[in-house]
């Protein structure tokens, strides 16, 4: 810990420096267009007091007032917000080459394998490599076909656990994260990573749960370090100390994964009918172009922390808000289950082909992810150049935030926008055409432009499966006699958009008994 001597010191440092830099500033930007309008800054931290405890709040009423591209300055850092449809196109698409790099975090340094992974890397050769082999072995349509097989077995598995699971409540969201780790490691490493959820939750899974939850809270944090560089050694919040410490956790979880599919591979290299993804990336590792092996072993352990974070979280979570709004609005349930009857019937589940033939349950997902996605605050961009959106200056090196959630319910594009209101997006509604793949900007909630989210396609897929399966199969109850018009829907603060409350529910089978049990995973 540090001495109060010391860390007076510091902070007469970073003041001296502040104010230097704050005058060489002032005086390169004379001639310039101004910067974009904001809150004044606070000497050193300058405007990170303004955050909050829940940031993409805050930052949405601070560009209430002063515009929805809004200057901040976080410590040294330069800051530019975009919080409506229209600014955000501005930096992803017209400007989208410019804003693909990251500023460096302490997330990407000390979590992510000091940028070594695809989240953080900085744009640029090794970020295209990380880029093109997921693309092509992981989340490419037929790559995404080969293991559909794989995603419909551990949803079969997860509702006939709920179907045998007697009248116990259950944590929606663990049940759902421990589903959607399962078919990721089938499709990454040819197995579970946490056994057959019908044989009851592994308590590996609760620990690789809340080692998610700590990353997603950690690296969501505007961490003060990573804005007045001067104070880093001092670590004033004991960021950097956690994120080591969960680095080295999360590690040891890869390296248990790497050492059994290892062991695996050797004693039965034929064992898969589909190669796995860690098999793929091995064979590339070995291949040698004369410049050097194509991935590092780092990179791969990289690549699989990634996968398994981030492809976990964010699926789960967004199935878990679709079920609580679906709760609170039991007409809208009655209507999704009356198509899903009408489309797959009652004698069997729901299966990936019958999505299309679903658009009620498609327009439930998208009103979902525009009230409660994945990432309300964007990754933060760099800019590699100075640039000027809607006349005013953005500063070479100034960190890129668009607030994803604000945008989402901005009262200009969005009718009733707290209204939770799948119809919208239906035929007859405001908004028929809108999809959330990146091209149209009022909802982006895996992002756009070159950093759109790699894991899109394999996401959207996951939620709308499981989604359609928890509703098709099973009435819901809340837990300890909690009302729907009482359910907590608070957010908790993070990287992404976890419940504060975790939804408890108990599941009540509405098909037939045998149809829990008719699906066999033959692989």
């Amino acid at each position: 810990m540090a001495s109060p001597t010391a860390i007076v010191s510091g902070l007469a440092l970073a003041t001296f420096v502040y104010f230097l830099l704050t005058k060489l500033f002032l005086v390169g930007g004379r001639g310039q267009k101004p910067l974009p309008p904001g809150p004044t800054p606070w000497p050193i931290v300058g405007n990170l007091p303004h955050l909050g405890p829940i940031p993409h709040h805050s930052i949405a009423a601070l560009a209430r007032k002063y515009g929805p591209l809004m200057y901040l300055r976080l410590g040294f850092v330069d800051v530019v917000v975009a919080a409506s449809a229209s600014v955000a196109a501005q930096f992803l698409k017209i400007h989208d080459a410019n804003f693909s790099d990251r500023p460096p975090s302490s997330g990407g340094k000390y979590i992510a394998y000091n940028y070594q992974d695809m989240v953080f890397a900085p744009y640029g050769p090794r970020w295209r490599l990380l880029r093109k082999v997921s693309a092509v072995h992981l989340f490419s349509a037929k790559a995404l076909d080969d293991f559909r097989h794989v995603r419909q077995a551990e949803v079969a598995g997860l509702s006939r656990a709920l179907a045998n699971g007697g009248k116990a409540a259950v944590q929606l969201g663990q049940v759902l994260g421990v589903c959607t780790a399962n078919a990721l490691g089938r499709v990454l490493v040819g197995r579970r990573v946490f056994g057959d959820i019908t044989g009851g939750i592994d308590p590996k899974a609760d620990e690789f749960k809340a080692m998610v939850v700590e990353l997603m809270v950690l690296a969501g944090v505007f961490n003060v370090s990573d804005f007045v560089p001067a104070l880093e050694w001092l670590d004033l919040q004991r960021v950097a100390a956690k994120m080591k410490n969960l680095h080295l956790r999360l590690d040891t979880f890869l390296s248990h994964i790497l050492e059994e599919h290892g062991k695996t591979t050797a004693h039965n290299p034929s064992a898969q009918p589909h190669l796995d993804f860690l098999t793929s990336l091995s064979s590339l590792k070995q291949l040698d172009d004369g410049e050097g092996p194509k991935l590092t072993d780092t990179e791969i352990k990289a690549l699989l922390l990634n996968m398994f974070t981030a492809g976990t979280d964010t699926s789960s979570s967004t199935v878990e808000w679709a079920v609580a709004e679906l709760i609170r609005h039991p007409n809208i349930l009655a209507q999704l289950q009356n198509e899903l009857d009408s489309v797959v019937g009652r004698d069997r589940l729901v299966s990936e082909q019958d999505i299309p033939n679903l658009p009620y349950l498609q327009a439930v997902i998208k009103e979902t992810f525009r009230l409660h996605p994945s990432t309300p605050l964007s990754l933060p961009r760099l800019a590699a150049q100075s640039c000027e959106i809607n006349g005013y200056h953005i500063p070479k090196g100034a960190t890129l935030l668009v607030n994803v959630w604000a945008i989402a319910r901005d009262p200009e594009v969005w009718s009733d926008p707290l209204r939770f209101d799948p119809g919208r997006f239906l035929p007859g509604g405001d908004k028929p055409g809108v999809d959330v793949k990146g091209s149209d900007f009022e909802l982006i909630p895996f992002g756009a432009g070159r950093r759109i989210c790699a894991g899109m396609s394999l996401g959207l897929r996951m939620v709308q499966l499981m989604t359609a399966v928890l509703v098709h199969a099973f009435d819901w109850e809340l837990a300890d006699g909690v009302v729907p018009e009482k359910l907590n829907m608070d957010e908790a603060y993070g990287l992404t958009l976890q419940r504060a409350v975790p939804l408890s529910v108990h599941p009540i089978p509405r098909l037939p008994p045998p149809v829990y049990e008719s699906y066999v995973d033959n692989s």
